[in-house]
């Protein structure tokens, strides 16, 4: 079994925390919410208990990857933030004059001790079951949608990522004296990626031997991140792009590249579930598997509420074997065709026959299709097109010279008819006001903890920063509801 190998270490300045990390400080509620010494059991199998020196201890290691995913910062940055940020040290269970980790032990951490993990499920599952033994989860509702992560690479040239990098330096060097223009190397204007990497080299060197500020806070991060991008991703980003992304589409006219985190999340904004998957993968596919990962939780799932993306015939067959509600709007080709609301005939049930605008009845009807095979069948009814030649309404209903007029409807399946009365009730309407909160979730994800990018190439990678992401973001939900 592995042994704990840290606790708050005894020191003459430990009173200090006491001093300066208020209780109500974030990562001080973390720390007395979560007992990380789970972290010890999952991951003894990667380490060797009785062979060499004694490994950085895991908790310590996976905290600091923690602090990544809720601050957003580089490993270099988060390190150094860690050396003075008393905060960060008693969150790592640090003395305060105790000395940091080396940057590259992250690197190690993540590709040796965390490899062969399903730490996304794991990291959910956590943090459900955290927010379930404070009585947080009370509904028996998720919420799912999709939201995308642009691969870390070839979203611009080589080139173009050490320009920006490189103007993030030079701005904030010019903020904090605009003499120093003058002491800066000529911008390339070679357009080669080899001409940028020597202008970008000369930059760095400049910074760091003939200004005197590379060590203040707002010169240090700039300057890590160029120093980083010139060292490891440019050769990377000549070579090869991230051979697992994918292009994906948000819209008709818009696409990314790189991969979708498909979540499921109950109404109190806690996230039960993720599936990762390349950018190209269609959203209502996954919603099966996250309702079956978000019952592995231990919660109870009654009704589903997404968007159109998840009303496909299989999933309303699904939920409704499994005693759910499915609050997913039909799609409208489902619903009324392909022709506009305005563009519908009226049904008259007595006759059995629909009527065109100009008040005309169909005269015959027939059926098309085989019951049971491939599409659904239609029904197609059939107008006197005397009467169409000569309708004030034919300009875009009646085409000249045509001999017959039709206007078909398929025949939906139980499925599809019963779930179009289902979306017609107040219920489903009322519900369906709960979508807002995912999205925001999604936003939260990108704008307050890197989500945006993939920090990584591979969905391995992927699949690590998911879990860190959400990890912070339910426990943060968790604290604001139980404070």
């Amino acid at each position: 079994m592995f042994q704990p190998q840290i606790s708050l270490s005894l020191s003459p300045y430990s009173a200090l925390y006491e001093l300066v990390v208020p209780k109500d400080n974030m990562l001080r509620q973390i720390n007395e919410l979560v007992d990380f010494t789970f972290i010890y059991e999952e991951l003894q199998a990667n380490y060797c208990l009785d062979n060499g020196r004694n490994a950085i201890d895991p908790v310590r290691m996976f905290k600091y990857l923690l602090l990544k995913a809720i601050f957003e910062l580089s490993d270099v940055d988060i390190v150094e933030r860690s050396r003075y940020d008393m905060s960060f040290k008693y969150f790592l269970q640090m003395a305060p004059e105790e000395p940091v980790i080396d940057p590259s032990s992250l690197t190690k951490f993540r590709k040796l001790r965390l490899k062969d993990l399903n730490l996304l499920d794991m990291l959910i599952g956590k943090s459900v079951q955290l927010a379930m033994e404070k009585g947080i989860l009370k509904s028996t509702s998720i919420i799912v949608d999709a939201t995308h992560t642009k691969a870390r690479y070839n979203q611009k040239s080589p080139r173009e990522i050490l320009q920006d990098q490189s103007r993030k330096l030079r701005k904030a060097i010019y903020s904090v004296d605009e003499k120093f223009k003058t002491k800066l190397p000529a911008k390339n204007t070679v357009d080669t990626v080899e001409a940028e990497i020597t202008y970008c080299q000369q930059l760095i060197e400049v910074t760091k031997s003939k200004l005197g500020i590379a060590q203040l806070p707002k010169i240090t991060e700039p300057l890590n991140l160029l120093q980083e991008t010139v060292e490891d991703d440019v050769e990377h980003l000549r070579i090869s792009k991230d051979q697992d992304a994918q292009v994906g589409h948000k819209s008709v006219d818009t696409s990314f590249f790189g991969y979708k985190t498909h979540l499921a999340m109950t109404e109190e904004r806690i996230i039960t579930a993720a599936v990762i998957t390349t950018g190209e993968k269609n959203d209502g596919k996954q919603l099966q598997t996250l309702i079956g990962k978000t019952k592995a939780t231990g919660m109870t799932v009654k009704t589903v509420i997404g968007d159109t993306a998840y009303s496909e015939k299989d999933n309303i067959a699904y939920s409704k074997e499994n005693n759910m509600e499915l609050v997913a709007k039909l799609h409208p080709q489902v619903t009324q065709g392909g022709r506009k609301k305005e563009d519908e005939f009226e049904f008259n049930k007595d006759a059995g026959m629909y009527v065109c605008k100009a008040g005309h009845m169909a005269i015959r009807r027939a059926r098309q299709g085989k019951k049971g095979v491939g599409k659904n069948q239609t029904n197609t009814y059939y107008f006197d097109v005397e009467k169409c030649k000569r309708c004030p309404f034919k300009e875009g209903c009646y085409k000249e010279g045509a001999k017959t007029k039709t206007y078909a409807v398929t025949i939906k399946s139980n499925e599809h008819t019963e779930q179009m009365a289902f979306q017609d009730s107040e219920y489903f309407k009322e519900k369906s006001k709960e979508r807002y909160k995912i999205e925001a979730k999604n936003s939260e994800l990108k704008h307050r903890h890197g989500y945006d990018v993939a920090t990584s190439s591979g969905l391995l990678g992927m699949e690590l920063q998911g879990a860190m992401a959400i990890f912070a973001v339910n426990l943060k939900r968790i604290l604001k509801l139980t404070v």
